[in-house]
C-alpha cells in the first residue's frame, strides 16, 4: 500500500506531467491560428482548422484533468513557442509549404511527447492520454502530413 507522500508525489508527478501536454496543446493552437491567419485562401483551410480545434479540445481536456488533480493549469505554450515566434517572425511571407513543415514538424513534436512521457502518469491520467488525446494527436499529425504530402 502506498503512502500519503508517495501518493501526492504521483499526483504532483503527474499534474507537472499534464501541464508539459498542456503547454504543448496550448501553443499548438496558437500555432495553427497564426499559420491560419498567413493561408486564409488556402484550399487546405477546412483541415488545418480541424486540426486547430482538435488541439483546443486537447487543451481543455488536459484543463480539466489537472483542475480535477488539484492543480493549476499552464497558461502558457510550451516546446510550440519556438514555431509560434518563427510564424510570427515569417509575418505574411511565409509560403505555404513552409507554414505546413513547421506545423508538421510540430505535430511531430508532440507526437513524440505523448509517447516518450505517458508512463510517467498515474493510471486514469495515463487512460485520458492514452484513449482520448494520443489517438488525436495522431489523427492531426497524419492530417498535416498529407497536408504537407499535397503540396510536394
Amino acid at each position: 500500500m502506498q503512502t500519503h507522500t508517495q501518493q501526492t508525489g504521483g499526483k504532483t508527478a503527474t499534474v507537472d506531467q499534464l501541464n508539459s501536454f498542456l503547454r504543448g496543446e496550448l501553443s499548438a493552437a496558437e500555432t495553427y491560428r497564426l499559420a491560419l491567419d498567413r493561408l486564409d485562401r488556402s484550399e487546405h483551410r477546412p483541415s488545418l482548422i480541424q486540426c486547430s480545434r482538435s488541439h483546443e479540445e486537447r487543451a481543455r481536456l488536459l484543463t480539466e484533468a489537472i483542475l480535477g488533480r488539484g492543480g493549476e493549469p499552464a497558461e502558457s505554450s510550451g516546446a510550440w513557442g519556438t514555431l509560434v515566434r518563427l510564424l510570427e517572425r515569417s509575418a505574411a511571407g511565409i509560403s505555404e509549404s513552409a507554414a505546413v513543415s513547421l506545423l508538421e514538424e510540430g505535430e511531430d513534436h508532440g507526437r513524440d511527447d505523448y509517447l516518450r512521457d505517458l508512463e510517467k502518469l498515474e493510471p486514469s491520467a495515463r487512460q485520458l492520454v492514452e484513449f482520448a488525446i494520443l489517438p488525436e494527436q495522431r489523427r492531426t499529425h497524419d492530417t498535416i502530413k498529407a497536408v504537407k504530402r499535397s503540396l510536394s
